[in-house]
């Protein structure tokens, strides 16, 4: 069970417990876990959750130059204008961008705020986001990121550079991002992040994915169609299954819920539903061509991403 330490009675000062709330200074030194990390270009093996490799988009692409056409040029790359300008056939070149858009949104709805071990689903998804947004800048990459709640949905340019890491690290702890229950649906989240990942990023939603229709579907489906998408699925044990027997409170610190597992009915109701959210995502990953990461709330984030990111 978590729970937050005191100070001494002197000072009557809560402790931050950081299974619960993590600190700036926690997702600052995680840099030094991601340095080892390959290129965040580079494929995540699926884990748990199927083979489901993707499609590889590459960089973006940056126009660099027109030159007379050459057998073999592919016809989709001919410039008309300066083709009719001329009168002779023209192709355009492009160049790989020498910097890739990252961009990783995560999820920052009350749901989020729970577990029964390990920490908070929260603060998992802030600690992939920090490794993943150090390995970006350790390897030159633009990074950037949406963070939503049930109230709202913040955005943030990619940038390079360590203070654009920062940025995205105080975003991640501004506690203010989070909102009220049933105001911001998820999938109004996602028609945000079409519009701003850009074309040859590497796309990172990390949530428990609460809510997921088939709006929310489309327009995943929609990114996947110019960018490479990779989807973090954090959990608590006990949202996979209650234990055999016994009765269980839940709360969030306003409303509070009673469970009794003994109920043979509504303890595989329950079961079936967390299998049917991750069935769920694991035909979208297979159909999309998504890679699908599985996170438990007593993992430890920078030790799965290094298994998942090194080489074959």
């Amino acid at each position: 069970m978590l729970s937050v330490k005191r100070k001494s009675a002197q000072h009557r000062e809560v402790e931050p417990d950081e299974r619960v709330t993590v600190s700036l200074k926690t997702l600052v030194d995680l840099a030094r876990f991601a340095a080892g990390f390959p290129a965040s270009g580079s494929r995540i093996r699926a884990f748990q959750g199927g083979s489901y490799l993707s499609r590889f988009k590459g960089r973006g692409m940056e126009f660099d130059e027109t030159r007379l056409y050459q057998p073999g040029d592919d016809l989709r790359t001919i410039d008309w204008k300066v083709t009719a300008r001329t009168g002779k056939p023209h192709t355009k070149i492009f160049r790989e961008e020498r910097e890739r858009p990252v961009f990783v949104s995560i999820d920052n709805r009350p749901a989020m705020y729970f577990a029964t071990r390990g920490a908070f689903k929260s603060v998992q998804a802030a600690k992939l986001a920090a490794l993943l947004a150090w390995t970006a800048e350790q390897h030159g990459d633009r990074i950037g990121g949406q963070i939503f709640s049930d109230r709202d949905c913040r955005e943030l340019k990619p940038q390079n550079g360590k203070r654009a890491v920062l940025h995205f690290l105080h975003a991640l702890t501004d506690r203010s991002v989070r909102g009220q229950p049933g105001e911001y649906p998820f999938e109004q989240a996602l028609a945000r992040l079409v519009k701003h990942a850009h074309p040859g990023s590497r796309v990172y939603l990390i949530s428990d994915f609460r809510g997921l229709n088939e709006a929310a579907e489309t327009y995943l489906a929609r990114i996947a169609e110019h960018c490479d998408v990779v989807l973090f699925f954090v959990f608590d044990a006990l949202e996979q299954s209650l234990p055999a027997t016994g009765r269980y409170r839940f709360t969030d610190g306003e409303r509070d819920v009673v469970m009794d597992s003994a109920d043979a009915q509504r303890l595989a109701e329950y079961r079936q539903r967390f299998a049917e959210r991750l069935l769920r995502l694991q035909m979208l990953a297979r159909r999309e061509k998504f890679q699908l990461v599985l996170c438990g709330t007593a993992d430890d984030p920078a030790q799965l991403l290094k298994h998942l990111m090194r080489g074959p």
